[in-house]
Parts: structure tokens; sequence; C-alpha cells
């Protein structure tokens, strides 16, 4: 009988798991000794966060990022095929979302092994309830190009679909976060609202949201804070 997957939450970042992660998902991640995960050293912080005594070295990691070669990824599931449970650790948040663990579910439902997503923190979902923006209709469009013109025709385009009704969310890196807001209050007109949800579930947390003419007038700094931006 094969294992199955689970998709598991970790924290936004801090150090503070138990107000954010269900005692449930802590108890059932404590079990498992296989792990796809985004980063190692990230995931292992994490199981030595949630108990200091973890088996480290009895548990196997199977790294999934860019850098993973897609032929090696069906072998993943070699241990759920053999009867053994496996957890999916993104970096921060839930696996799947703005991360690459979909590859390995979308395998797992070919495979026809059970998936199981477990409940914790998502940034982007939190923004978007904390946004007072339209969580009926939204789109979320991960990171905007890099490179300053094409970030712009993109915020153009952001900004028309959220006057269309539909909000419109997107992250940062947090060392470019003070250049993407400078380019969205350049860029944008001044009655569009713009939540900036920076630092959710940490003790900075802060989550506001105004029109950009408004921003413009008090801009925060952002600069390697962890934020997602939602436009309407």
């Amino acid at each position: 009988m094969n294992g199955r997957i689970y998709l598991i939450p970790v924290t936004l970042g801090g150090d503070d798991f138990q107000k954010v992660i269900p005692e449930k998902v802590i108890s059932l991640t404590r079990q498992l000794r296989f792990f796809i995960v985004e980063d190692t050293r990230s995931a292992r912080r994490f199981l030595r966060l949630i108990d200091k005594r973890f088996p480290i070295d009895d548990t196997i990691f199977f790294e999934l990022n860019e850098h993973t070669d897609e032929s090696d990824i069906d072998h993943y599931l070699d241990p759920v095929m053999a009867g053994s449970d496996i957890g999916v650790l993104s970096e921060a948040g839930l696996p799947g979302i703005a991360d690459p663990g979909a590859k390995i579910v979308a395998l797992a439902h070919r495979k026809k092994i059970t998936v199981t997503p477990l409940s914790g923190p998502s940034s982007i979902i939190l923004a978007l309830i904390s946004s007072g923006m339209n969580g009926q209709n939204f789109t979320f469009n991960g990171y905007l190009p890099v490179h300053p013109a094409e970030r712009s025709a993109k915020l153009r385009d952001l900004e028309k679909k959220a006057g269309e009704g539909f909000a419109q969310i997107f992250m940062e890196t947090p060392y470019r976060n003070q250049k993407m807001l400078e380019s969205i209050i350049t860029i944008c007109h001044g009655d569009t609202l713009l939540c900036i949800a920076a630092d959710i579930t940490l003790p900075g947390e802060s989550i506001k949201t105004m029109r950009i003419s408004e921003w413009k007038r008090d801009p925060p700094l952002l600069k390697d804070k962890l934020v997602v931006y939602v436009l309407q």
C-alpha cells in the first residue's frame, strides 16, 4: 500500500511557531522521516525548531528547487510507493504557492498517490484577506520582472486589471522592496489602492491599505522586509 504526501506549512519567519502552526501539524511532522524540500538547510532548521531532538541524521531530504534536474524528481516518490509517508516543505508558508512543490504534487496525482494539505500560514492569502480588497476575484502574479522597463509595463497591466475589479497580488525579494515601492508609486495612478503587507505574523507586522497618492506623501522603509503587495 502506498504512503501519502503531506503538504506541510512552515512559519513565515521567526521562532514562535506555536502561534501560527497547529499542534496537530507539528505532531504529524515530527513522525515523518522523508521530506521533499526547497532547501535542506532551512528544512533542518524548521524541524529542529519544532523539536530540538528531531532525528535529523535518520531523516532523508530530497531537494526540489530551480536547480533540480527534472529527471531526478520521479525518484523522490520512491519512499511513498514503498509505503512511507513523505512531507513537502517550502522555505516559508505553504508549499506549492510561489514554490516548486507543485511539481511533486502534480506527479503524485499522476501516480494516484493521496495528497493531504495541512493548515498553516500563507502570506499571500493573509495579505489579501487583511487588505480589504476583492477576495472573490483576484490574481496572484508571483514576482514581477527585475528589469525596470519590463517591471513598469507589468505594473501598468496589473493596474488595468485591478481597475476591472480583480485584486492583483504580487511579491518582491526583500532587498529590492524599496525599488519596487518607488516603481509602484511612480507608475500607478493616485486613486489606485495599494495594500502593503509587511512581515506578516512577525513581531514587526504592518498591514496598511491606502491610495497611491497617500503612499507618496509618506512612503515606508521596506528594504529587508518580507512584503506582499495588493493592488486594486
